[in-house]
């Protein structure tokens, strides 16, 4: 990930997650296949609480280095794992190849589900153990880290938030990525805090199109704080109930001016949250006016 602005360019990347059918990995290997022109700076692949996804997400990310030109960064929580486990994920990802690792604390296990005490109690800590084992193995990993521009659940003080940030990076992070948001003045805002607090390194942002009615209650879930403007939600309220393709029209058009006005303000990089689907992605690329991502400048483009 040393290439995140080196050349003035933001970076633009994708988010999959890994299937748990063979219907949807079939789906995932086509959405794939849409995303791969746009030549994206890297493809995250996530993982699910305390590792219930663990061998589907190395199948994924193993896939992609085989079978695709795309640089995938699997994601690695410490939830519910100990050193010795997190070492064995690392040194398969280090035989494969991956060269960047997205580190987070991660969910804790689904109410009901057994729970396994871990060695680690920050995403910091999992930060640092993993620069430790780059030290000790001869694989060094760049490393990102989770960013809240809207604040994190657990953490209502926000300056506590800022510390929590800070030693995440103090631990080694070489880059943040945010969770999803709607309120790009809130995203700049928090920019601007992490730089009077002294963190410098480069910050992608996040970003989730609307598709359903349904999407919104989800994303109001997943990402407990998130903020839908009042100028969205009146857009929203417009279609008519039942009408998703409005909806997905709507949620298409948003995301792109998001993206336009993160363009205009120097954003290091923009993370699409796909949900493993290629439509509204592909449609907002249309929309900037470049045909990959690697012809996207910080003005946006042209839409004509």
């Amino acid at each position: 990930m040393t290439d995140i602005g080196a050349d003035g360019s933001p970076t633009i990347s994708f988010e999959f997650f890994p299937p748990a059918t063979p219907p949807g990995w079939l789906a995932l290997d086509r959405r794939i296949g849409e995303l791969v022109p746009l030549e994206p700076s890297f493809v995250s692949v996530t993982y699910g609480a305390a590792g219930t996804t663990r061998d589907r997400t190395h199948d994924l990310v193993e896939r992609l280095i085989k079978d695709t030109s795309l640089r995938p960064v699997p994601h690695l929580t410490c939830a519910g794992h100990r050193r010795d486990e997190i070492d064995r994920i690392l040194e398969r990802y280090a035989e494969a190849g991956v060269d960047a690792i997205l580190a987070l604390r991660g969910d804790p296990p689904a109410e009901g589900a057994e729970v396994t005490e871990g060695d680690f109690n920050f995403a910091a800590d999992l930060v640092a153990h993993i620069q430790s084992f780059g030290e000790r193995h001869g694989h060094q990993f760049k490393i990102g880290v989770a960013g809240f521009p809207e604040g994190h659940p657990d953490t209502p003080n926000t300056l506590e938030c800022m510390d929590h940030l800070q030693a995440k990076v103090d631990s080694g992070a070489d880059w943040i990525c945010t969770q999803l948001f709607f309120d790009n003045h809130a995203f700049h805002d928090w920019k601007d805090r992490c730089r009077l607090t002294g963190i410098e390194i480069p910050i992608i942002a996040g970003i989730m199109p609307i598709s359903t009615r349904k999407s919104v209650r989800r994303m109001a879930q997943l990402a407990a704080g998130t903020v839908f403007p009042a100028s969205l939600q009146r857009s929203l309220a417009r279609a008519a109930d039942g009408d998703d393709e409005s909806i997905t029209e709507i949620g298409i058009h948003w995301a792109t001016e998001q993206c336009r006005d993160l363009l205009d303000h120097q954003v290091d990089g923009i993370h699409f949250y796909t949900l493993n689907k290629s439509d509204a992605t592909l449609r907002i690329h249309r929309n900037l006016g470049v045909r990959s991502a690697r012809g996207l400048q910080r003005d946006g483009g042209s839409s004509d």
